[in-house]
């Protein structure tokens, strides 16, 4: 399985509305719920007036579109990560998955997931 390396820098955000998102940028991923109002963006997008935020990750995608009918894939990923104690975040949109690593674990990571057969790209 190919995992494809983002060339950003990530900011992980809670936001009480959706006026200043910057929806048009390459990489904007907006979560809403009953609850809440994530967001994760490129770093230089991040809005003026998060509640919340977390500055310092790193990404990579799994290349290709994943099938609905594939189990298992995304587990695979954060269980070879957890037992390397390296947390993640996890977005996955209608295509794919992306996993989201602190940029201080973010090469270790990468070095994990291709010792274990994952070819990064």
């Amino acid at each position: 399985m190919k995992l494809k390396i983002l060339p950003y820098s990530f900011t992980i955000c809670k936001l009480s509305n959706t006026d200043n998102i910057k929806s048009n940028t390459e990489f904007c991923f907006i979560g809403k719920t009953d609850e809440e109002i994530s967001l994760v963006c490129k770093t230089e997008d991040t809005p003026y007036d998060t509640i919340e935020s977390d500055v310092g990750w790193r990404g990579f995608r799994i290349e290709g579109v994943l099938d609905f009918s594939l189990i298992g894939i995304l587990s695979n990923l954060s269980a070879v990560l957890a037992e390397n104690k390296i947390g993640i975040f996890a977005v996955s949109t209608y295509n794919t998955d992306y996993i989201l690593v602190k940029e201080e674990n973010f090469e270790r990571a990468l070095n994990v997931l291709a010792s274990k057969g994952y070819t990064i790209v």
